[in-house]
């Protein structure tokens, strides 16, 4: 036997047998086109069993954080193998190997993954062999890499697309992170986490936990940036750490001890939400020409099982990651102008559904004014009679200042900053407006809010938002002697509201189309209210349903989590 080389074909150079060599090329041509890497590996060792007349064989791995391999494919599958022998071979330890037993080991992410075992009785394995049996693995070595490359440029090319087809950026975001899970497959979670306009701290957009297919809890923590930690992400470079004995130790970038205090935010203790703590972690920044705009983390359970091969690949998707982020604050920014625009028609609305209630009581006060001064003039004056005439002026005036209030009150209050909200007060003011008006038109209103309902987290202007246009549609729909139900609960996490008409309700075919901005059947509206509620609702994480029946009535459905709920 001469070896026979050749440097295109990898571990086929090594190889010295060429009937052997026949037999790899053969195999190699036919599973080329194979995504299936346990079929790869199988057809691996029914080659090698074949050609090297061994009885029995297996693919051997060991679990991050075990000692013991795991036999994962035994051929025949009664064959029974060393755990410990395999596992200490896995792990780069010395070993004493068996004259019946070769070896060769399997490397996936750039590192050590698994070994082909063949074994033999009476009869032992000489060193050519073993060269021609480690050329194999060097082939299933390359075809391995070959798929996982292959699968890589698939994931990123259907994130491109998601990108091209211009998606809702948090779908952009949990399509970015799936994308990582098939790839990576980290154990523990993902995190996408977004700058705030001044650069002062970081905002979790998106977390997919490895233990849960729910969205994760930390969803909305604030992470607050010093100028050290800022300026470290500032540089674009990736962080790999790894905790041991308590304490993390980093492997790659400079020191960044201020950084991972940072993002080692979940718990160390089990929880149910998270079993196991993180014990590897690499955080990857997002630097664009503007500047820092964020950063991806990716974190597992086992030290060293995040290195080199899952920061490259992570840096491959910066592009997906920052083109969703730039998205959400351009999203974000537009969304609040069209907030702000529909803010200004919803008054102008206000104020002309009020302006009847409001002439109304105006009418009251003028004649009982003119014919108390009449009296006095003419010097009848009666006190019972005037005090009477006194009372139904201050009801009128009353009306007015509780109308004009709840306008003002919601005119006034457009601050974007994040504060508890109460669902009952803001229910009271918004039917404060309507009262006289609801009063007017016979409509029956009951109103269901428990004392207790826990705080919504939100910009209050958009909570009023959202009942005012719940409240104001519901009006427009009913007619006398119509009942209009506006009911307040917690379930699971969420601070429920539910606002139920008799009224006329919505058409089937308009029912897929009412929440889609600028649609609306109203011969003076303007098609944003709904859509405006559907993307407050969304802001905030919740949920927007709404169900109805011409000539039955409508019924929508808010949920919105409350503080310190689990999202």
């Amino acid at each position: 036997m001469s070896r026979i080389r050749n440097k295109q074909s990898g571990g086929l150079s090594d190889v010295r047998d060429s009937e052997f060599l026949t037999e790899l090329w053969r195999f190699r041509e036919k599973l080329r086109s194979s995504r299936d890497i346990g079929k790869l590996i199988k057809s691996a060792l029914k080659l090698a069993r074949q050609h090297f007349s061994a009885a029995e064989g297996c693919l051997a791995t060991v679990a991050p954080g075990e000692y013991l391999a795991e036999i994962e494919w035994s051929q025949p599958n009664s064959a029974e193998w060393d755990p410990d022998l395999l596992g200490g071979f896995l792990r780069g330890q010395k070993v004493k190997v068996p004259k019946d037993t070769m070896l060769a080991r399997v490397r996936r992410r750039g590192r050590m993954w698994g070994v082909l075992v063949l074994r033999r009785e009476d009869q032992d394995f000489f060193w050519d062999s073993r060269q021609d049996f480690s050329a194999l693995a060097d082939v299933v070595n390359e075809m391995i890499d070959a798929i996982e490359q292959e699968r890589i440029s698939e994931v990123r090319l259907q994130v491109d697309q998601k990108v091209l087809e211009q998606v809702k950026p948090k779908h952009l975001f949990y399509k970015l992170l799936h994308a990582i899970k098939s790839l990576t497959e980290y154990d523990h979670s993902a995190t996408l986490m977004m700058c705030d306009d001044d650069g002062g701290a970081m905002e979790v957009v998106a977390e997919q936990v490895a233990f849960q297919k729910r969205k994760g809890e930390n969803v909305g923590l604030s992470l607050p940036l010093d100028r050290e930690t800022r300026k470290l992400l500032k540089s674009g470079q990736p962080f790999g750490f790894d905790r041991r004995d308590g304490s993390w130790d980093q492997w790659s970038g400079e020191d960044a001890g201020e950084l991972v205090e940072l993002l080692d935010y979940n718990p160390i203790n089990a929880t149910e939400r998270f079993p196991a703590a993180e014990h590897s972690m690499i955080c990857v920044p997002l630097v664009t020409k503007d500047g820092l705009i964020g950063a991806l983390k990716v974190a597992s359970i086992h030290a060293g099982t995040l290195r080199e091969y899952e920061t490259e690949l992570l840096t491959q998707f910066l592009p997906q990651a920052s083109v969703a982020l730039q998205n959400l604050k351009r999203t974000e920014s537009l969304e609040n102008q069209v907030i702000a625009a529909e803010r200004k028609y919803a008054m102008a609305e206000l104020a002309r559904g009020v302006a009847h209630d409001v002439n109304n009581a105006l009418g009251a006060v003028l004649p009982l004014v003119q014919q108390m001064q009449t009296d006095l003039d003419e010097g009848f004056f009666d006190e019972t009679e005037t005090r009477e005439d006194l009372q139904e002026i201050e009801k009128s005036l009353l009306v007015c200042k509780r109308i004009f209030n709840g306008m003002l009150h919601f005119a006034r209050n457009e601050t974007r900053n994040a504060s508890d909200v109460s669902l009952p007060q803001v229910i009271d003011s918004a039917l404060s407006i309507f009262k006289q008006n609801l009063e007017r038109h016979k409509v029956h209103v009951t109103v269901t809010t428990p004392a207790d309902l826990p705080m919504i987290e939100a910009v209050q202007a958009d909570i009023e938002q959202l009942v005012l246009n719940l409240v104001g549609n519901a009006r427009d729909a009913m007619e006398p002697d119509d009942e209009l139900s506006i009911v307040a609960s917690a379930e699971d996490r969420f601070v429920v509201l539910e606002v139920t008409d008799t009224g006329c309700g919505i058409p089937q075919e308009h029912l897929a189309k009412i929440q889609e901005p600028f649609f609306t059947t109203k011969a003076d509206g303007n098609g944003l209210g709904l859509a405006i509620c559907r993307s407050i609702v969304a802001q905030l994480r919740g949920q927007f349903k709404i169900e109805s029946q011409l000539g039955e009535g409508t019924h929508v459905t808010v949920k919105l989590p409350y503080r310190n709920g689990v999202q």
